[in-house]
């Protein structure tokens, strides 16, 4: 039917060769769902709201926890609290960056990610990188460097909502990002908060039989907008492998489902993102317009599965990039806000038909 969109005419050759050479990969997580121990227990920690976020009391240090005799235990724990509740904070962190890429590789690979799967290298990361090639460096000076001002209000802050790298064949599984400079206001460390919102509580909004069709489809994730960015800061595109064999060439594109099933807990989660996700295979332009509108607007515009983050210096924060979306607040203006982030590679992306619900595997379904 004209007007359809193919994988053939929406795909770049290269998206679909990169496809073929993964298919000969072990590229799926381990079997779901884990089950949560209870090594965590004795750290004082308390849930941010009823469904995504939970904060660990002051003095918690990740540092600690990685040295500790039962420290595969105590992050393997701590990666399923991730993926269940979606991020998680603690503050006050002395963990170095080379902890915190070890704590970045540990939460996957003890959760079962393929060993083919590293941390990720952004493809606009410096060759030169005062920090090396796994840590990105999160500064609004440089995003002043290539970006819009921030005193043009004409675009909706909420457009800026999104998953890590989801233009990758192998995208995220867990990300970890510490501040190490804050904004101020009036003397007054205030500014550049983050949010985070569930893509499993947006699942479970949908009506059962809209969300069996959206099991079946699948969306085109593309960032090309990236090679401008490198051209702009003078830097040559990081054509890959990006910490996987999948993440590979200039084209930055891939295709996911548009329902994903989370190989740590079970649950299924909407998987497409405002950033990044531009086109629904199968369907007409304006069906497929309609239809990320409205996954969008779920996400961005129901504040009750959401959760906010007042930043303190040396603060953290971890979540799950599967299952859960966020964005920065840019309410500031020429201060300084300037973090490293951490972004670990998982699974390729799949839907598990027999998988639950966040609601259904809780007993949460209403009657």
């Amino acid at each position: 039917m004209p007007g359809i969109a193919t994988r053939t005419n929406l795909l770049f050759p290269e998206t679909e060769k990169v496809e073929e050479q993964l298919a000969s990969l072990k590229l799926t997580g381990a079997p779901a769902p884990l089950k949560l121990g209870k090594s965590l227990d004795k750290f004082e920690k308390v849930d941010s709201t009823p469904l995504i976020g939970t904060e660990f009391a002051r003095g918690v240090q990740l540092s600690e926890l990685l040295k500790a005799p039962n420290a595969d235990e105590l992050i393997r724990d701590l990666a399923i609290l991730i993926s269940q509740r979606g991020v998680v904070f603690f503050r006050d962190q002395n963990l170095t960056i080379e902890e915190q890429k070890l704590l970045g590789t540990k939460l996957g690979e003890l959760t079962g990610k393929p060993e083919t799967s590293k941390l990720h290298v952004h493809p606009i990361t410096e060759e030169t990188s005062e920090l090396g090639d796994e840590i990105s460096i999160i500064s609004s000076e440089r995003s002043r460097e290539y970006t819009t001002p921030r005193a043009d209000r004409t675009k909706l802050s909420a457009a800026n909502w999104h998953s890590d790298i989801t233009f990758e064949p192998i995208p995220s599984d867990y990300a970890i990002l510490k501040l190490r400079t804050l904004p101020s206001f009036n003397g007054n460390y205030t500014g550049g908060d983050t949010l985070w919102a569930s893509g499993y509580e947006v699942y479970d909004r949908l009506s059962p039989s809209f969300a069996k069709y959206l099991e079946t489809l699948e969306a085109v994730h593309e960032a090309r907008f990236f090679q401008h960015i490198a051209k702009a800061l003078g830097n040559k595109l990081r054509e890959g492998p990006r910490g996987s064999p999948g993440n590979v060439g200039s084209h930055l594109e891939a295709v996911h489902p548009v329902i994903r099933t989370n190989p740590v807990t079970g649950w299924k989660s909407v998987f497409v993102n405002p950033n990044f996700t531009k086109r629904i295979v199968g369907v007409t332009k304006d069906e497929s317009d309609a239809i990320l509108k409205y996954l969008f607007d779920l996400t961005q515009l129901n504040h009750d599965l959401q959760v906010r983050f007042k930043w303190e210096k040396d603060s953290l924060a971890i979540w799950d990039n599967r299952s859960n979306y966020h964005t920065a607040t840019f309410d500031y203006g020429k201060e300084k806000r300037v973090g490293d982030r951490v972004v670990s590679l998982g699974e390729k992306p799949y839907f598990d038909p027999t998988s639950k619900s966040r609601r259904q595997a809780l007993g949460l379904l209403d009657d």
